[in-house]
């Protein structure tokens, strides 16, 4: 198919299936170690509570489309959705978006209390190394992935301010002001999953580069839709509140640019993020298919 002709079908359940080794994974390592009995339950609320696993989905993808095997970058996936989970719960919190659902639940501050979130949150912000620490025996590929995702949750939390305590460079405008927010905010843990990915399995320079320009797209593919559908979504199908951040007065890029213009950009960065994917053959079919379905997804 060619760059340019409408989204394929996906199998999402099958194209999922790789991630319930990274849930068997993260629950044990929680359940082994020692904490007060409540905020591991605190932490398996935020961490195990269901959700998309994107990230580590794209941490195994990228593995594999470089020669890796799974079981070698199970840490790693394990760690970028300990470091996804803990900006969530930190995000959700009355200081910040002060948000109440979550993957169609109440929010962990309203689970349990404020003060339990935000240690949960910081508890699974360290986890992610320490499961790093534990359990990736190669030296060199320890260190990188300490790097990528060390470097991708600074930007995250930065992606964060520019988002809600706007202060950038003078004469930028708001569609480049957008794209430094998601850059951030909501690319640096897509590009790190798969840097990271990519690094387990092993990677030269030009595939690592191949594979930073696909989680490039698709990290701004990836929230332009998700701002789509904070405007075309409901509720219900989101697990979330929707129209928030129109109201909150934030820059969007239906907002900026129209939802027609939005849903045209969003058809360019599929195809640029496929044709990052040329040279690595049938491997990299289910990155190909995790791209469509970004694309198009309804929650």
């Amino acid at each position: 198919m060619s760059n340019t002709e409408a989204p394929v079908s996906v199998d999402l359940e099958t194209l999922m299936a790789p991630t319930a080794k990274v849930e068997q994974f993260m629950a044990e390592f929680l359940a082994n170690r020692p904490f007060p009995i409540n905020l591991r339950d605190a932490i398996g609320y935020a961490l195990l509570g269901g959700g998309k696993r994107l990230r580590p989905l794209l941490v195994i993808l990228s593995c594999e489309a470089t020669g890796g095997k799974v079981d070698t970058c199970l840490p790693a996936a394990a760690a970028i959705e300990m470091v996804h989970a803990f900006s969530l719960v930190h995000d959700d919190l009355p200081a910040m978006d002060d948000d109440d659902l979550r993957r169609g639940r109440p929010t962990l501050h309203r689970h349990t209390s404020e003060p339990m979130a935000i240690l949960a949150g910081d508890a699974l912000l360290a986890l992610a190394f320490e499961v790093l620490a534990c359990r990736l025996t190669d030296a060199h590929v320890l260190s990188t992935i300490c790097r990528e995702l060390s470097i991708a949750a600074n930007n995250m939390v930065a992606g964060q301010v520019y988002d809600t305590l706007p202060q950038f460079d003078e004469g930028l405008s708001d569609r480049e002001k957008l794209e430094v927010i998601h850059e951030h905010k909501t690319g640096a843990l897509l590009r790190a999953s798969c840097r990271m990915g990519a690094v387990c399995g092993g990677a030269d320079a030009a595939q690592l580069d191949a594979i930073t320009r696909y989680a490039d797209r698709i990290g701004l593919m990836f929230q332009i839709v998700d701002d789509l559908l904070d405007v075309t979504g409901c509720s219900e199908e989101m697990g979330k509140a929707t129209g928030k951040d129109l109201d909150a007065g934030k820059l969007t890029y239906p907002g900026v640019l129209g939802v027609d213009k939005s849903r045209t950009e969003v058809e360019r960065l599929r195809g640029e993020a496929l044709a990052a994917l040329e040279d690595f053959g049938d491997r990299a079919n289910p990155l190909r298919d995790l791209c469509e379905y970004m694309a198009v997804r309804t929650s």
